[in-house]
């Protein structure tokens, strides 16, 4: 792509409430179908599949209702989304959709909230990465620096590997998104008929009522399905957006659901409680457990690649949201600035160092401890552009889908009360902390 093919198409003018450019008028189009179901099956796959079951370990059998009702929310966004692309094949995804729909606040809001989620989130699964690598090597996750430099240093080699362009990052992703899918839906297959029934007990009451403790668990289960709606965000680079991204977005959140519930279901069965909740690579131990030392080498290797790959789906989505929103001039121009291999790469950086800023600030919380809690702040910032969305399409959208977004929105209000108040804190003071902002890019203009 040539310096001059770089530069953001104007934003036209739709019919509500303004919006970003459509997905890539006049530019190349480097994402297929495939590549953009590797992106979503491969954001949704990564460090919670692999992790999760040491959050879940205290909930037992509540965890089992909480993955139900959160695999049929995920399911109602993605039909959901999947209706907004068609409407609005547009990059930035939810940014885009809430903008048209409610106008440039609330579409800033988004673009802000959904940013902070996606950088949040590469350091929470980059610290995942570092468990797994941990399960293989001990010595390099031994102590909390060594933690934090493995998480860092796989968070800065998936950033390479986007700064060489968005065709190389697809290619990449495909690779990676194969190399996980199959041995998990592998291993959830063969572990499940060994679980031990016995394991998925009732919650420990000091966690509440039943419902209260279901609903905790939605709010983390979620966190391993976030994702679904990646195909969605970089729209400009995927060819014949109006149909790919619909496809993609339905059959990841699908294959992706099945092979995460069923691995996380398996795992819960097949360790005691008190164990998995200490535990930074708890597939893998329970893999070590079933099979012997090789076998639970061979599921944090697995584990590792899976973060990798989300890791590096992530990246690539981190820098789309701020060029959309830039595109719109509600951030900084550089955001919207393409180099020559058309990768956004000050908003590449720029994410990557949030990302490196949260692991750093909370190295020495164990990676448990360290995970969980970015876990639910990503989820917690992920949650306003589902609602976002799913009211965008009640307001503008056919009476055709109605329903499915009326459910999709009630799941992700229901969904936002689980959250719990520390990460609700951290979401609300980052959130307004976007505000300057955007009365400093307004009064620019």
């Amino acid at each position: 792509m040539s310096t001059a093919d770089a530069r953001p198409t104007p934003p036209p003018s739709p019919a509500r409430g303004g919006g970003s450019a459509p997905a890539g008028a006049g530019t190349p189009r480097p994402l297929g179908l495939w590549s953009a179901t590797a992106l979503v099956v491969g954001s949704m796959i990564g460090s919670g599949v692999f992790l999760l079951p040491a959050s879940l370990a205290p909930y037992g059998a509540a965890s089992l209702a909480g993955w139900a009702i959160t695999l049929c929310g995920a399911v109602l966004l993605a039909l959901t989304f999947a209706r907004l692309a068609m409407r609005w094949p547009q990059t930035g995804g939810p940014y885009a959709y809430a903008r048209n729909a409610f106008g440039e606040l609330p579409g800033f809001a988004i673009a802000w909230s959904y940013w902070i989620s996606i950088w949040t989130a590469n350091a929470a699964i980059a610290v995942a990465f570092a468990g797994s690598l941990g399960a293989i090597f001990p010595a390099l996750t031994a102590t909390p620096v060594r933690s934090a430099a493995c998480a860092l240093a796989a968070l800065w080699l998936c950033v390479a590997v986007n700064l060489a362009g968005v065709r190389e990052a697809g290619r990449v992703q495909i690779a990676l998104t194969a190399l996980k899918l199959l041995p998990l839906l592998l291993f959830g297959g063969v572990a499940l008929w060994f679980a031990d029934t016995s394991r998925y007990a009732p919650p420990d009451p000091a966690l509440g009522p039943l419902p209260l403790a279901v609903h905790a668990t939605v709010a983390l289960t979620l966190w391993a399905l976030l994702g679904l709606e990646a195909a969605t965000v970089p729209a400009g680079a995927i060819e014949r957006p109006e149909r790919t991204i619909p496809r993609a977005t339905v059959l990841g959140t699908l294959l992706a659901g099945l092979a995460t519930i069923l691995a996380c279901t398996a795992v819960l069965g097949l360790l005691p409680a008190a164990q998995l909740r200490e535990s930074s690579a708890p597939m893998a131990d329970a893999a070590r457990a079933l099979w012997g030392p090789a076998a639970g080498i061979g599921v944090a290797a697995v584990a590792a690649v899976s973060c990798l790959g989300a890791l590096n789906g992530w990246v690539l989505v981190s820098a789309q949201v701020p060029l959309a929103a830039a595109a719109d001039g509600l951030l900084p121009a550089r955001f919207a600035r393409l180099d020559a291999r058309g990768t956004p790469t000050f908003g590449v950086l720029v994410s990557a160092g949030f990302a490196s800023l949260l692991v750093c600030a909370n190295y020495s919380r164990s990676l448990v401890q360290l995970f969980t809690f970015a876990i639910l702040l990503s989820t917690a910032a992920t949650l306003l552009p589902y609602v976002a969305g799913s009211a965008a399409w009640l307001r503008t959208g056919e009476r055709r889908g109605r329903s499915v977004a009326a459910l999709a929105l009630a799941y992700s209000l229901y969904a936002l009360a689980g959250i719990g108040a520390e990460s609700l804190l951290w979401g609300g003071a980052l959130l307004l902390a976007g505000l300057p902002v955007y009365l400093w890019m307004r009064r620019a203009r």
